[in-house]
């Protein structure tokens, strides 16, 4: 289908009237038609009216109902074929199989939250029943439901131009909480969000919803942005992206009349504990797998390991030998726009200038435009412990190893650590009273923890946890990916004494939905 430029505001293509963005071939620096108007104050306050107009009729709508919509948006989605691949790829500079891989995982979450609404769990419905001949004082009749906190907005990320971006998994999670969203589009790819917003649209159509449950805008700069978050109408905000972004948008958020919670994905480096025994027995491994890691995507994951942490010795010389000797046989690689390029060179520039971190190994140099090329930086935990500046993300295929001397020397650096979306422990049986020790700290730190894997990849299930403490994110207590992330856009509502006639049909005696309630104090159903 051609593209038009157009934004999406409910099921009319508008054209924007504000300056326009457009699409950069990362591979090539060259634009790509065609231009994307941005929309105005009056166009951005008419998405905003539609998403309100619509919520009280979205947020009750039928379970099974809601959950076909989402199956629906991933069926349109699909419907793309290669149209959706070869546009992503030209905005993104990804090779095809990762966006197709993308486009999969973007689905699975759909459908994923479909599942979750057609169970009902998150409802977490709770029957208290009355006890009028209770002593000193009756208790009334009281249920309690989670409902929907009203229109969302989603901001698209650039690294993920399919799986976090206009139907990725803030959406998915708003629209399966009974949400209406209005997405903001990356400006690095608004080709491709316009042909999943148009997927996202028929969906609403074809399911026969208001059509304020979806609307897409464009804008350069951060006006759309500020204007989506001060609007009165705008009760919550998904994020990703950089710390600087996640912070304004929270500032704003804090600063209105009514204040409202930002779920904003900012900032993490993603520490790996290095252990004796592990590095003694398989270093050379964990190098391979190190650099595999750090170098997939060219860095740009929000859980690339730009950090590793370990005791000094041979062991640990020895893996770095093996990881310098592995990078200088990777190949630099595009990255996905010319803007996060010149971030990731002032980065790799910075740590290069700073007389704490020493230079052991670099990737091939560049062979074209908004090329990667993967380094490896060297300091000592001293050094690390005080200088903030080592502690700052490069966004790209860069890491810093920290030379620990003293097993209180890592606990040391790991309490240094800001929050952080992974922690990752290398270990063997024989490292176990060590890991043991820096355990709670790193449950203090991180979101995730994991063992003997690689923090890259995260797992769209119900148990994954995508978050963690400030500057991960913005709100410790919550997940961007897995099925916990509906809990985001939801908020309690008690009913005292209401009868069947007026309670909503998961809190009636009957339990006609047929859900799992807890039911003064015993789980049924």
């Amino acid at each position: 289908m051609p593209l038009t430029g157009n934004l999406l505001i409910g099921q009319r293509a508008v054209t924007g009237t504000q300056a326009a963005i457009r699409a950069i071939d990362p591979a090539t620096d060259k634009p790509l038609d065609p231009p994307y108007a941005g929309a105005s104050a009056e166009q951005l306050a008419q998405a905003c009216a539609l998403a309100w107009t619509a919520f009280d009729e979205y947020r009750e709508t039928p379970l099974e109902r809601r959950a076909n919509f989402l199956d629906t948006i991933a069926e349109q989605i699909e419907a793309l074929g290669d149209e959706l691949i070869h546009r992503a790829v030209a905005e993104t500079g990804l090779p095809a199989a990762r966006i197709q891989g993308e486009r999969t995982r973007t689905c699975t979450q759909l459908r994923t939250f479909a599942r979750v609404v057609r169970a009902g769990e998150w409802l977490d419905v709770r029957v208290d029943h009355a006890l009028p001949a209770r002593q000193p004082l009756p208790r009334a009749d009281l249920r309690q439901r989670q409902v929907a906190l009203g229109p969302v907005a989603v901001f698209g990320a650039s690294n993920f131009p399919l799986a976090f971006s206009v139907a990725g998994g803030d959406t998915a999670s708003a629209l399966a909480a009974g949400c209406p969203v209005v997405v903001k589009a990356h400006s690095a790819h608004p080709g491709t969000s316009e042909l999943v917003g148009q997927a996202v649209a028929r969906a609403v159509q074809m399911c026969e919803l208001p059509e304020g449950v979806f609307s897409l805008l464009y804008g350069a700069g951060r006006d759309i942005g500020l204007g989506l978050v001060n609007d009165p109408r705008i009760k919550a905000v998904g994020f990703t992206g950089s710390r600087s972004g996640g912070a304004a948008l929270c500032q704003a958020a804090q600063a209105r009349p009514e204040p409202i919670p930002v779920y904003a994905e900012m900032s993490s480096i993603n520490p790996v504990f290095l252990f004796d025994a592990a590095l003694q027995t398989r270093g050379e491994v964990l190098a391979q797998g190190f650099v595999a890691s750090l170098t997939q995507g060219a860095g740009q994951f929000c859980t690339n390991p730009g950090l590793l942490i370990a005791r000094q010795g041979p062991a640990l010389q020895g893996f770095i030998a093996a990881a310098g000797e592995q990078l200088q046989r990777t190949a630099a690689q595009t990255m996905l726009t010319p803007g996060i390029f010149a971030a990731y060179a002032a980065g790799v520039a910075a740590l290069a200038a700073n007389r704490n971190a020493q230079r052991v190994a670099s990737g091939q140099a560049p062979q074209g435009p908004n090329q990667c090329q993967a380094q490896l930086f060297l300091t000592e935990a001293k050094a690390f412990l005080g200088d903030p500046a080592l502690q700052a993300e490069v966004f790209g295929a860069v890491s810093l190893v920290v030379a620990c001397d003293s097993d209180a020397q890592v606990r040391q650096v790991a309490e240094h650590l800001e929050g952080q979306l992974t922690a990752t422990l290398h270990l063997d049986e024989a490292d176990f009273d060590s890991a043991r020790n820096l355990l709670p700290t790193l449950e203090r730190k991180a979101g995730r923890i994991l063992l003997n894997g690689w923090p890259t990849g995260v797992e769209v299930c119900d148990a994954m946890v995508h978050g963690g403490p400030f500057p991960a994110t913005s709100d410790t207590r919550s997940t961007s990916v897995g099925t916990a992330a509906i809990l985001r856009f939801l908020r309690p509502v008690c009913y005292q004494d209401l009868p069947d006639a007026l309670l909503p049909a998961e809190l009636q005696h009957a339990n006609p939905l047929h859900l799992r309630r807890l039911v003064d104090g015993k789980r049924e159903g």
